[in-house]
């Protein structure tokens, strides 16, 4: 078996391995990253093409979204990718749900706006404006084409700063400054480990306080080709997701009235995002179900309760499903990703179901603290 001497190997060219790719070697390493795949085809390209600063908690986890905002500015202006500085509007039908809008808003003057039910409308005229009491507007969320960004970051890695990529080579095993795979031994004195719910497979005793999350999403497409969204959006349910909430007062009776109203949704973990690609599609989830082990069949009635609560805000008769798929993610029920170091030399780094969000910025702290020691 061939042994090679690199520089620093980076494992798994997922938005996250490769946002540490982009740091160090922006730094001057020569960076080898090495893919199971023969492309990307987890997380990465599975998700809502969604950047989501507003939807992380502020401190630290919000300052860190916006600093990954502002690098992935700088690779899709300097690539020439499609993405679009969008914004969100976060829909309120309901009393209550406006009220958590205003108290967020109140808790953290600066981040985002209440505005009137008209201005809402005018943003994205496709809204059903039927029973709309208002929303609250965000202008820092950005949307990318999740099939393609990747795709697209890795060919400007290798171009631009001449990153070495192998693909199609699953890694067996990693050992302090060893990375072996079926074909080869590579040598190196840093190693990241960017592997996603995959990170079981090499290091099971680091990840153990970690679960898996399922999901279910949908891409559809519009009837009418002209159909622009123009924004990100959601609705009542996502304001119980999202951890960013979680200290308005109002939340705890918000979510009571929620599970009475929409009781198999909030069964089933579903809330509504809502993002539109320059193609037009639109992608739509997302339901969360989380354990060990999943059942292989894909349940129907969980897309149906995701398209119902849909036409709650934008008209599903509109648009027809293209395309259904499945998602998994780690979760961790404290914190806000994972940096570990399971051996010396070697950096294993996961992120909870925010990689588009913060995967640049953890990646910049993770090397800026290597290089600093």
């Amino acid at each position: 078996m061939v042994s090679l001497k690199k520089d620093v190997i980076v494992i798994g060219a997922g938005i996250v391995g490769l946002a540490h790719a982009y740091h160090l070697a922006r730094t001057g390493r020569k960076v080898t990253i090495i893919e199971r795949d023969s492309r990307a085809v987890g997380a990465s390209v599975r998700n809502f093409g969604m950047l989501w600063p507003i939807g992380q908690p502020s401190g630290e986890v919000r300052e860190t979204a916006l600093r990954s905002r502002a690098h992935w500015i700088d690779f899709l202006t300097a690539a020439q990718v499609w993405h679009r500085e969008c914004g969100a509007l976060h829909l309120a039908y309901e009393e209550d749900e406006l009220q958590v809008l205003q108290e967020f808003v109140d808790l953290a003057p600066g981040t985002a706006t209440i505005i009137q039910p008209a201005e809402a409308i005018s943003i994205c005229p496709s809204l059903r404006s039927e029973g709309l009491l208002g929303a609250m507007r965000s202008e820092t969320e950005i949307a990318v084409d999740a099939r393609i960004t990747v795709r697209e970051l890795a060919a400007y890695l290798e171009r631009e700063f001449g990153c070495e990529f192998i693909f199609g080579s699953p890694v067996h095993s990693v050992e302090s400054g060893v990375v072996k795979t079926e074909t080869a031994i590579y040598e190196a004195p840093d190693i990241f480990v960017c592997l996603g719910p995959d990170a079981y497979t090499l290091f099971g005793g680091s990840v153990r306080e970690l679960k898996r999350c399922r999901l279910q999403m949908m891409r559809l497409a519009p009837n009418d080709s002209s159909r622009d969204l123009k924004t990100h959006l959601c609705a009542g349910l996502t304001l119980t997701h999202y951890a960013n909430f979680a200290h308005c007062p109002s939340l705890p009776s918000l979510k009571d009235r929620l599970q009475r109203d929409w009781p198999e949704q909030v069964e089933r973990g579903i809330h509504l995002l809502v993002s539109q690609q320059a193609d037009g599609s639109i992608t739509v989830g997302d339901s969360h179900e989380y354990g060990e082990t999943f059942a292989p069949y894909r349940d129907e009635r969980t897309d149906d309760l995701i398209l119902q609560y849909l036409d709650t805000f934008l008209p599903v008769e509109h648009f027809r499903v293209a395309e259904r798929w499945d998602g998994f993610y780690n979760t961790h029920s404290d914190l806000p990703w994972l940096i570990d170091n399971p051996l010396p030399g070697v950096t294993l780094v996961n992120l909870f179901g925010t990689g588009m969000t913060l995967s640049f910025g953890v990646a910049e702290r993770v090397v800026n603290s290597q290089v600093l020691t």
